[in-house]
């Protein structure tokens, strides 16, 4: 039902880790952590950090935990979903985390107002577990019955220094990979065109 609604066309599958990855998207709407993991293999152990106000809505909750999501309260210092973020990729399963930490719609984020920008929280992450860093593209607005595509680019191993790296370092990670990810779709950061 789902692909005749929103069909979805998938490339660069065979690039996907099998354990320990942090799948790093664009994020262009509610949608994207649904129709990404859908698209994954059934085997694929997948969780996905999503803003806490989806899971108010009972079914988009339901189906968010389904497709194996768990809460983030953002703006507020939530270690403990950085904990469990982290436990996913130390235990050997993935992680879908969305760089720019809202939806960005015309270049600009729907909850801070601001220009689309990477939160060094992503890098942090994946420095900190050790992951291989996925960038990954997802066409901007959804409808029904037109394709979206998502296009899984080559995986990498950030580098830093030291063994945290800085914050400056934290963050040119975040903003790579989130350049990285709409450039696999031919857009710069915010989904103007290259």
């Amino acid at each position: 039902m789902a692909d005749i609604l929103h069909p979805v066309s998938v490339e660069g599958m065979e690039r996907l880790p099998q354990r320990g990855a942090l799948l790093c998207p664009n994020h262009a709407s509610n949608w994207d952590p649904i129709l990404v993991a859908l698209k994954l293999p059934r085997n694929y152990r997948l969780h996905i950090m999503a803003k806490e106000e989806l899971f108010k809505n009972p079914l988009l909750g339901w189906l968010l935990r389904k497709v194996g999501a768990f809460p983030v309260s953002r703006g507020n210092n939530d270690i403990n979903t950085v904990r469990t973020a982290m436990q996913a990729i130390k235990d050997g399963d993935n992680l879908l985390i969305f760089p720019e930490g809202t939806v960005v719609r015309n270049g600009v984020g729907y909850i801070d107002g601001l220009p689309a920008h990477a939160k060094a929280g992503v890098a942090m992450i994946g420095v900190r577990t050790g992951a291989v860093l996925v960038p990954v593209f997802v066409d901007g607005e959804k409808r029904l019955f037109r394709r979206t595509r998502i296009i899984f680019g080559e995986p990498y191993v950030p580098h830093y220094t030291g063994r945290r790296g800085t914050s400056e370092e934290m963050q040119k990670i975040a903003d790579d990979i989130l350049a990285a990810a709409y450039a696999l779709g031919g857009q710069s950061v915010g989904g103007e065109p290259l």
